[in-house]
């Protein structure tokens, strides 16, 4: 293998959605460097860690349509039996409902959690609460996709947190998606709900770190109960 070859396979790509942002922060930092050189090159820390924000890396995500993968990288925030936005059109009845907080050090692209038609898309404008606050599923901002799977309807809500103010969801209605397959990207830290129907079985524990794309959030079909753990 070259030395070009081991390099690309090293670095991991930039988002086409940030490379106005870290070309944005690499000019202001030059211009900081004209009135006092440190400033420069607190600028260029911080154009690196923009840079590391928008970071999008391939992902393995196994192709199976009992599965759930998890559609954000972050941390399991809650695991629990919650009605879904009205906006989704899910009904009134509990579902399971997982959600991956996620900060500003995670990767924030978005991936299709199972695999389906895209049968709905609902916007919905709102606060910016703390995206690990519980309340904040029905009073942020919001963008939902309801995703017509094997196992019936799933809901995959995309919340604005603190720091967020731009929610971007790039698929449409009538969209198909493959389990782990890009749909959307939240800016700097928010968090993701998937809403479940009867059937799912929780495959990880509140507090556990996900990954998007590879992490399995639940399971169809299967008699075991939910997964109990403990910390060592």
């Amino acid at each position: 293998m070259s030395l070009v070859d081991t390099v690309r396979s090293t670095l991991v790509p930039i988002h086409r959605e940030g490379w106005k942002f870290v070309a944005g922060f690499f000019v202001v930092s030059l211009l900081l460097g004209l009135l006092w050189t440190p400033l420069m090159w607190i600028g260029f820390v911080l154009t690196a860690w923009c840079a590391y924000f928008f970071r999008d890396p391939e992902r393995l995500t196994p192709q199976d349509d009992d599965l759930v993968i998890s559609p954000a990288d972050g941390r399991v925030s809650a695991i629990a039996l919650m009605t879904p936005p009205v906006e989704l059109g899910l009904g009134d009845q509990p579902m399971l409902r997982i959600s991956v907080f996620m900060n500003v050090f995670n990767c924030h692209v978005n991936r299709a959690p199972m695999r389906g038609r895209i049968t709905r898309v609902a916007y919905r404008a709102g606060k910016f609460l703390n995206a690990d606050l519980d309340k904040a599923s029905q009073e942020n901002e919001r963008n939902g996709l309801v995703i017509e799977s094997a196992h019936g309807q799933i809901g995959v809500v995309q919340i604005a947190g603190l720091v967020a103010r731009r929610i971007l969801c790039w698929s449409t209605m009538n969209d198909h998606l493959d389990a782990g397959e890009r749909f959307g990207l939240i800016r700097f830290g928010s968090r993701l709900d998937v809403f479940l129907p009867a059937g799912a079985q929780p495959r990880v524990s509140v507090g556990q770190t996900a990954i998007a794309g590879e992490t399995v959030l639940a399971e169809f079909g299967s008699a075991k109960g939910p997964v109990v753990s403990r910390r060592a």
